[in-house]
């Protein structure tokens, strides 16, 4: 049922007690921004997928001063006091990245450590994980996923065949040695590569008690927290159109992305999930390889990615980017269940003279309202545009929708009146402060 939000104190009431924020296209629309805002009403914000392929920044002002915070593992409230963050057991951690990110926040005074629960169920993802998504993206050629080469896709692998090392597996290191290296051992054999296996082990050795006291069975803690009043924020990763089954697939991630990965990935029940929030950008950008039917051509594309810094939070790539495309807004809307809308980067589109937007496709003169599953019938499709006037002002100061130019006012109930579901948030700028509540 939509959504109507009025004030951001009302926020909790209207949304529910447990909510899932869900990137709506192909990740980076702008997810760490919300979350960091809503943490401030939720009790609990808990991670319910993908690794450190995942990059959320989050900036905001302390009094005249700007700050900038890139996660790629830790849950995106850890900024804020009091408030608990979940690695969930959907994750795959690789623990220098977190310790990295947890050392980085405690140089600038802030100690996540009583603020952090790691899932005792969540898979490790080790070096040799990063060795083998590289020999397996390189020995593609011209058939690259574009993966970031974090380790994700084999670390998964290893989990779904029944040989991966959890996290609670740490909590006795003797076990976990002997499984590090039986795993390490035969991976090395089958792909050919050196690896200093002993070098690995004494790293976790060594490390192991500045995070072993976060370790927990955080289902149990979720669930016991839900019963008793708690609030809980999920958070996902990636972008629905990365989903391994309802993504652009072989261009996906290795995990579920969608609304449902937040009930496997935690061990919550799909029942509680009051409200998912769907992260739109108000264009559309990818990373890496795949179909993207409203890229945009040198000109038009680069003046999108230089004025919204599209760049990977986690690689460092460019993004390519292009028009919105409705059919895979509208798609993600199905396959997360979404009733509210937070759309991003509004401000990134001052200065076209027109805006569009992409309403369908025709693939070989047939209409379609929905993204074929075959790869190749999606490069294949015709994208019908609907176009409208743009706007020239500088939006960023904008806290009312009514404050926003006519131009821009159009372009956002145009978006609303095709997707059907109200965009109650409005991004008109980096900070956590430019957000318009509608």
């Amino acid at each position: 049922m939509p959504i109507t939000i009025r004030k951001p104190d009302e926020i909790v009431r209207k949304l529910g007690q447990l909510i899932y924020i869900a990137g709506g296209q192909w990740g980076d629309e702008g997810k760490g921004k919300l979350v960091d805002i809503l943490a401030e009403k939720y009790d609990i914000i808990a991670r319910a997928g993908g690794g450190a392929n995942a990059g959320h920044t989050i900036c905001f002002k302390n009094g005249k001063e700007s700050s900038k915070f890139v996660f790629h593992l830790l849950p995106s409230g850890v900024l804020h006091e009091g408030k608990i963050n979940i690695i969930g057991n959907g994750t795959v951690v690789h623990i220098p990245t977190l310790l990295d990110e947890i050392h980085a926040l405690k140089a600038a005074g802030i100690d996540v450590r009583n603020r952090l629960l790691i899932s005792d169920r969540a898979h490790l993802l080790f070096e040799y994980h990063k060795i083998i998504d590289r020999m397996q993206e390189e020995s593609k050629g011209d058939k690259k996923v574009g993966t970031t080469k974090r380790g994700i896709g084999p670390c998964y692998t290893d989990k779904i065949a029944r040989r991966g090392i959890r996290a609670g597996d740490l909590l006795n290191i003797d076990r976990f040695a002997a499984k590090l290296r039986e795993n390490a051992e035969k991976h090395m054999k089958d792909y050919g590569f050196e690896f200093d296996i002993e070098a690995e082990i004494n790293y976790y050795k060594d490390s192991v008690e500045l995070f072993s006291d976060m370790i927990v069975n955080t289902s149990q803690y979720l669930n016991t927290a839900y019963l008793a009043g708690k609030t809980i924020l999920a958070e996902g990763a990636q972008g629905t159109h990365l989903d391994v089954d309802f993504g652009t697939y072989p261009y996906v991630t290795s995990s579920n992305t969608t609304s449902g990965g937040a009930s496997t990935g935690l061990g919550i029940a799909p029942t509680k999930i009051e409200s998912v929030i769907g992260i739109l950008k108000a264009y559309t950008t990818r990373v890496g390889e795949g179909p993207f039917p409203t890229e945009l051509g040198q000109m038009e594309g680069d003046m999108l990615r230089e004025q919204g810094g599209e760049y990977g939070a986690t690689t460092g790539r460019p993004r390519r980017c292009g028009w919105f495309d409705a059919v895979v807004a509208k798609d993600s809307i199905i396959y997360n269940g979404i009733n509210v809308i937070n759309l991003t980067k509004l401000d990134v589109l001052k200065g076209f003279k027109t805006v569009k937007i992409g309403v369908g496709y025709k693939l070989e003169g047939q209409e379609l309202s929905y993204i074929p599953s075959l790869l190749e019938d999606f490069q294949n499709v015709e994208v019908v545009y609907e176009e409208m006037p743009g706007w020239n002002e500088d939006i960023s100061g904008a806290r009312s929708f009514k404050e926003l130019p006519k131009n821009a006012q159009s372009y956002v109930k145009r978006l609303e009146e095709i997707l059907g579901v109200p965009i109650n948030f409005i991004g008109v700028g980096i900070n956590r402060a430019e957000m318009i509540y509608k």
